[in-house]
């Protein structure tokens, strides 16, 4: 149904010179109902990893939406570009710098096992996802995506009845949500080397909402790249302060990961404040994965 309506809007401003011409009357006004349906799902850790020692871990999922859906469960191969932009590798082929970085992924599919494979949740009712290595074969990192999909209902869509109970001049569609929640599910084989720098500091500007929902406003950014100087990924939080103070920080990042099949990713921080004249900035990189709280990388320009 969503797809007739731009073919609709170009017919009407294709007829909207013609009908002028002729003094047609104006058409009454459209109403336009519609009806949104979906699950509003949340999981938990944002992450998993596995080693020799560490061979089975859980996720947990929960639909706090106020529809019941059913989800499917999978591994995926997903992959990081230089620009923090993370898509899966079957959508990379088409791109050829995505290809390039897809080609470096070591799949951790075939390592681990998922269960179960698909759920269906109430509203408030929540799910428990247990993966397991299933061997311990080779040295490095190996990494899939542990992604959450949403089945559309088989009754998705308006039933011929509710389509015909519209009134004149009235358009009424349905939205079924359909969307998918993805972690990353790495196997480190062997000693993690956990190194990484900073690099290439700048501050940018740009018009961006405080908080998602205010107006957009002037914004300064610290813009830099991380770079992975050890064989292992990278996982943990930015902290950008005026140099040599020890207070409230002028902006933070966390979560923060560089991937194994890029050597840097560009990050980019909203600030507070924009920095002063002269003053110089303190940047940290602090461990959330293999040490946390050991500080990775700072830089002061």
């Amino acid at each position: 149904m969503r797809r007739a309506l731009p073919a609709a809007a170009a017919m009407l401003a294709l007829l909207g010179p013609f009908a002028a011409q002729a003094q047609a009357p104006a058409a009454p006004p459209v109403s336009v109902s519609t009806t949104t349906v979906g699950a509003n799902l949340n999981i938990s850790p944002k992450r998993v990893t596995f080693d020799r020692n560490r061979r089975s871990a859980t996720v947990y999922i929960y639909n706090q939406g106020t529809a019941g859906a059913s989800f499917d469960i999978a591994l995926i191969d997903r992959v990081m570009l230089p620009d923090g932009q993370i898509i899966a590798v079957a959508d990379a082929g088409d791109r050829p710098e995505a290809k390039a970085v897809a080609d470096k992924l070591k799949s951790a599919q075939s390592m681990l096992v998922v269960s179960p494979r698909r759920v269906n949740l109430a509203p408030g009712q929540g799910q428990t996802i247990r993966l397991r290595l299933n061997t311990t074969e080779g040295e490095g990192e190996f990494r899939s995506h542990l992604t959450i999909t949403t089945i559309p209902p088989r009754d998705a869509g308006l039933t011929a009845e509710a389509a015909a109970g519209a009134g004149a001049n009235e358009l009424r569609f349905q939205i079924n949500s359909v969307f998918g929640l993805s972690i990353p599910a790495i196997v480190r084989l062997g000693e993690p080397d956990v190194r990484a720098a900073i690099e290439n500091l700048r501050i940018e500007y740009a018009d961006i909402s405080p908080d998602g929902t205010a107006a957009p406003q002037r914004t300064a950014i610290a813009t830099f790249d991380i770079v992975r100087t050890g064989a292992n990924s990278l996982f943990g939080n930015v902290e950008v302060r005026r140099a040599g103070q020890s207070g409230e920080p002028l902006g933070i990042a966390r979560g923060v990961g560089v991937y194994t099949e890029v050597a840097r990713r560009t990050v980019r921080v909203p600030l507070s404040r924009a920095p002063g004249a002269g003053e110089k900035l303190e940047i940290t990189f602090t461990d959330d994965d293999t040490s946390p709280g050991k500080l990775l990388a700072k830089q002061v320009p």
